[in-house]
């Protein structure tokens, strides 16, 4: 297969960029449609597939981002010195799905809900890029809210949030009940207090 201009165009973008690129970004700098890029990114994928490359391009929320392929990602965490089994705790991943499901949310919110306080597992999390924080809540203190980056998706081979695995509807009620007496506990000691100045 020999590849077009606009298909050596992306892979060169994608390659250089080094993160994720949206469609529309993508279609803005090799002014083409968005079709165009879509096609170029499948002609892709089937070159690399073909010719058992050891990259792949992988669709992330409204756009696309150039990574490794998934059969070498235990040669790749050898490289690293860094294990998955190693990067994410039992702690680590109890943290991170409460943030997934339940985002934005502050740090009480999610001690609230762990029973433990999480100041080492939130940074963690946010080291390896997986959380970041998304701004602030409207009350007294104003906590930061947490919520998942785009390296999570990447991470886990999501296209974006409604991927992710649903869990057991009772489970989830209750955690949703536990969050917003959480919020509850915020606004009522909003109306006690007043509204914060500045």
């Amino acid at each position: 297969m020999q590849k077009t201009e606009i298909e050596s165009a992306v892979e060169a973008l994608l390659f250089y960029s080094g993160d994720s690129i949206s469609c529309n970004r993508l279609c803005e700098l090799c002014d083409v449609e968005a079709i165009t890029i879509h096609m170029a990114v499948h002609k892709l994928n089937a070159f690399y597939n073909e010719t058992y490359s050891g990259i792949e391009i992988i669709e992330v929320e409204d756009g696309y981002q150039m990574c490794t392929a998934p059969r070498h990602m235990a040669l790749i965490q050898r490289f690293k010195q860094k294990p998955v089994k190693n990067l994410l705790t039992q702690a680590l991943i109890e943290t991170l799905a409460i943030v997934a499901y339940s985002q934005p949310i502050t740090r009480t919110q999610i001690e609230d809900v762990r029973g433990v306080r999480c100041e080492h597992t939130i940074s963690k999390l946010m080291e390896y890029g997986l959380i970041e924080e998304v701004g602030r809540l409207n009350v007294i203190g104003r906590p930061i809210l947490f919520g998942t980056t785009t390296e999570f998706l990447r991470h886990f081979g999501f296209k974006n949030l409604e991927e992710l695995p649903q869990i057991k509807e009772e489970l989830l009620e209750k955690f949703k009940e536990e969050v917003q007496l959480e919020m509850n506990y915020y606004e009522d000691h909003i109306k006690e207090e007043g509204p914060t100045s500045f």
